[in-house]
């Protein structure tokens, strides 16, 4: 009986050794199966600003699905974390600016452009601050992404207003949720947001000192890795996400940005009440390359840095 009972034991772990081998080997085959499709898709760095959306709509209303490409939304809070994975290859393309993009062109990155954006950038000033023009920006704190179209459009604010570059003080700071809680905490003088975080920061009240957009600077920018996106299948990929963004722009000039303010909430974080404000104005281009002035502007500026 003894025998009969150890017989059965060994048989149960035998069985059990067999049953975990079996699932580790399913298992390395799962995670080779997902590798190869990961590396397969085109991976786009995105963040929950307003330039993005296109792609967000895209995503949620299955027009990748429908014309057959996968992409994959890397999101990141901000925009050196998308330029660090552009330049680091883990994505092949993402939103970014001219002067960033420029940047990573003289470091040797190989990037071209897919289409022009526009984050509609604002310069804030604190209701507190009891800042109401430019010129008073003497001796105060402006938050901004250092060697990006902020930094440049910290330096124009400057200029227009005929201030020492060294009595404003330029803060680095890259995550646009971040600087939006900076201002809604009272902790910066004034800032550079894009939206939707500029609707926020106007529904409480701040200041807005100056308008990138009103200024005919369009220096938004989706860039992409040409190094990784030579191959005939890449080019493929590319065009029906084109194709898609194209489809996706079409649907928020009908229907309004404000439309999509629960898809938004969802990804972004952002109250859905809030994002229901956003300027009716709000309108995407068809994909459409930076304009050569543009281009000229990035360049001059880091020409002098």
């Amino acid at each position: 009986m003894k025998k009969v009972i150890s017989l059965i034991i060994l048989s149960a772990l035998l069985l059990g050794c067999s049953t975990d081998e079996s699932r580790q080997r399913l298992s390395r085959a799962q995670r080779l199966q997902q590798m190869r499709a990961d590396s397969a898709a085109l991976k786009v760095a995105v963040m929950p600003t307003i330039d993005c959306l296109p792609l967000f709509v895209a995503r949620e209303s299955g027009l990748f699905d429908t014309l057959k490409v996968d992409v994959r939304l890397r999101y990141f809070h901000a925009q050196m974390d998308c330029d660090t994975a552009l330049a680091g290859s883990s994505v092949e393309m993402g939103v970014t600016d001219l002067v960033r993009a420029e940047r990573l062109r003289r470091q040797g990155v190989s990037l071209d452009y897919l289409f022009a954006t526009n984050p509609r950038w604002q310069l804030i000033a604190n209701r507190l601050a009891r800042i109401r023009q430019l010129k008073q920006l003497d001796d105060k704190m402006v938050a901004m992404a250092r060697l990006s179209a902020t930094d440049l459009l910290s330096d124009k604010a400057v200029d227009s207003a005929g201030l020492k570059s060294e009595r404003v003080f330029k803060v680095q700071m890259n995550d646009v949720n971040l600087r939006l809680n900076m201002l809604l905490n009272n902790e910066m003088d004034a800032l550079w947001l894009p939206e939707p975080q500029a609707t926020i920061a106007r529904l409480q009240r701040h200041k807005v000192l100056m308008d990138a957009t009103r200024m005919d600077w369009l220096m938004g920018a989706f860039a992409v890795r040409t190094d990784r996106t030579a191959d005939s299948a890449r080019q493929q990929q590319i065009e029906r996400l084109l194709m898609a963004y194209d489809r996706a722009c079409d649907s928020i000039n009908k229907h309004g940005a404000a439309h999509y303010a629960k898809l938004m909430e969802n990804r972004w974080k952002l109250k859905v009440n809030t994002l229901a404000r956003l300027p009716k104005e709000i309108r995407f281009e068809r994909r459409c390359a930076p304009r050569e002035q543009d281009l000229q502007r990035a360049r001059q500026w880091l020409d002098r840095q």
